[in-house]
């Protein structure tokens, strides 16, 4: 990647992603942005990814295996009061990077950025709902960039929004709050949505058995995110408990061969979140085709971000005619969403 180029990207991170979220990754993103030697050094990260993240899960993960910096006493992750960031944050984190250059560097070349957060069923829970209103069959679930496959099992999670009800599964141990900007809500039933069958598609699956595998996708999670971290650990558990359908592939290249293996009397619902960010423009008019086509031959629903623009969007062929719609904006963790584009109630 071009240096320049890179350099707005880390000043983008800090300013869009990181302010008020993650101090820390704020300000190391502003002075990496501004030292070519580490922008060359961050460049070798491996093609197509985000490379900010990648970056920074990368050393968060070796942190996490037990080397030592002082870089650590600023990680919330790592220690309970960690230090707030200042200017000695960046030279340590620089000094890390060279000290460690060749397992960093690995990393960066080898890993992908698979953030499997849980918390982006809290408006994944009322899409596939909405879904359900409009067709009496069961669900049949494939994601793109499945990871470990956290957001197939979002019927297996608890629910609370900002009206005083809880959704989903009572029954859970994994409770997903999230709040709704703006005035539109969803119209939530206090059924939670059937589903048939569950379908996982990434590069790489990462599997819970493989403790490596683990600490990477709590690698990615922000230091200062303890209640993702908590979250994640729970959501762990409940996919060890479950069996789901996962394959290693490209989900662009297998959706049409995996779609026809669906049995016709089960809703087709293709979604993917944060993924498409990852993907060429011509993988991403690629999907849109493939779902097109299936769309010819079935029933089909597309949930996705980052393809068009950064917006929630949900695609639906049902025979043979589509309706696209915007639903709204997102937080990239979940924390919040707005419900503008399918039918809601408004905030009393």
């Amino acid at each position: 990647m071009n240096i320049s180029k890179l350099s707005e990207t880390f000043r983008n991170f800090a300013e869009i992603e990181c302010k008020g979220s993650s101090p820390l990754y704020e300000r190391l993103s502003i002075d990496i942005s501004a030292d070519r030697e580490m922008l060359q050094f961050a460049s070798s990260a491996r093609r197509g990814q985000p490379v900010p993240n990648l970056l920074f899960g990368s050393v968060h993960f070796l942190l996490q295996k037990g080397s030592e910096s002082p870089l650590r006493e600023y990680f919330g992750s790592l220690t309970e009061n960690p230090r707030t960031p200042d200017g000695q944050a960046f030279h340590h984190f620089k000094q890390f990077c060279m000290k460690n250059e060749g397992d960093v560097r690995t990393i960066l070349q080898t890993k992908l950025v698979q953030t499997n957060e849980v918390r982006r069923c809290s408006y994944l829970y009322p899409i596939f709902c909405y879904i359900q209103s409009l067709i009496d069959q069961p669900l049949a679930l494939i994601e793109i960039g499945t990871s470990a496959g956290f957001q197939l099992l979002f019927d297996q999670y608890k629910y609370s929004y900002d009206c005083g009800e809880t959704y989903g599964n009572p029954s859970s141990n994994v409770m997903i709050t999230s709040e709704i900007k703006g005035e539109g809500r969803p119209i939530l039933g206090m059924s939670t949505p059937q589903v048939a069958s569950r379908i996982g598609v990434d590069l790489r699956v990462n599997d819970f058995s493989s403790d490596e595998d683990e600490l990477w996708l709590e690698s990615l999670i922000w230091p200062e995110h303890q209640e993702r971290r908590k979250l994640f650990k729970q959501a762990a558990k409940i996919v060890q408990e479950h069996e789901l359908k996962l394959i290693e592939g490209n989900g662009v290249e297998l959706l049409l061969e995996i779609s026809r293996e669906v049995p016709k009397d089960e809703a087709l619902c293709v979604f993917h979140t944060h993924v498409a960010n990852q993907m060429s423009l011509k993988s991403k008019i690629g999907l849109l085709e493939t779902v097109s086509e299936i769309g010819k031959e079935r029933d089909i629903f597309h949930i996705y971000n980052n393809i068009q623009d950064r917006n929630l969007h949900l695609d639906s062929y049902i025979s043979g005619k589509e309706v696209a719609r915007t639903i709204g904006k997102t937080d990239g963790h979940g924390r919040w969403f707005t419900w503008e584009g399918l039918p809601s109630i408004k905030n009393r």
